[in-house]
Formats: structure tokens, sequence, C-alpha cells
């Protein structure tokens, strides 16, 4: 596999929110992202955006009930409908304790509570909290505490 360009993930997600410009602020405030960039769409909303969180990239753009389909689909926020979704985020922290209380401080609905999942001595050991965001987007921290044991 060829290395991906420089600064660039591999993989990366583009989620749709209700209000683009709100939710980059609320995923500053509560989840800890940095904004790389921000494209205005000729209406004021946001076409394209980049958060950074470590190596990991979300890129946020608009995604009301009235959005019109953009790339041959239409894209929605959660809540807009019904709150389903269809994909979960999952992201790696330093310290998931603390980052599940500044979650909490910002209004996340925090659905699965912190806990540790051992998986086994060939396996490894987390500790892991799932949070709803405004717009409806399932998220998933975790905190690695164990490595597998390899064994030669």
């Amino acid at each position: 596999m060829k290395p991906t360009p420089p600064g660039w993930p591999r993989l990366s997600t583009a989620i749709y929110c209700e209000n683009a410009r709100e939710a980059i602020a609320w995923y500053q405030r509560a989840f800890g992202f940095t904004v790389e960039m921000v494209v205005d769409a000729p209406d004021g909303s946001i076409r394209h955006s980049e958060l950074r969180f470590g190596e990991a990239m979300i890129m946020v753009s608009e995604g009301s009930a009235s959005q019109t389909a953009r790339f041959g689909v239409p894209g929605h926020a959660p809540r807009v409908v019904g709150g389903v979704n269809t994909q979960n985020l999952f992201i790696y922290v330093d310290d998931v304790d603390a980052h599940c209380a500044r979650a909490r401080a910002a209004g996340a609905r925090v659905t699965e509570p912190l806990a540790d999942n051992d998986y086994g001595p060939d396996h490894w050991t987390d500790r892991t909290y799932a949070c709803v965001d405004p717009d409806g987007h399932l998220w998933w921290f975790s905190q690695r505490l164990r490595n597998p044991v390899t064994r030669a």
C-alpha cells in the first residue's frame, strides 16, 4: 500500500449536521476537535470542513431536512430522520474518564456508561463509553488499558 498524502489519514468520515457551524463549535468544546478548514457555500451554510483529533479527521457539512442531494444521494443528520444511525464513530483518547466528563458537561447524552471491556489474554482490555451528539450521531470513545499477550 502506498503512503497517503502528507497529513491525510487513510480513513476519514463525513457527517451531516443540521447546523454545521454550531456542530463544529460543539465538537471543539465537547470532544476536543480542532478545526483545520471551513469552506462556506454561497448561501452561507458550510459546504465542507475538516476537523482533527490527533490523526483522526472528520468532515462536517450541512444536512438539514431541506438539504438537496449531494454526490447523488441525500445526506441528513440522524435527528432529522428519527435518530437512525448508519454508522458509529470510534476514537481512542488518552484519558477516557476526563473525556467523558468533558462531553457530559457540554451536553452529550451518554448512552453507554464508562466500562472496562476485557476480551481475554489473547485480546485487549479497553475502557470505553458511548454518547450521542446534539445531531444524533453515535460516538464511542475508548482508552486502551492492556494490549494482547503475544506468543512466540
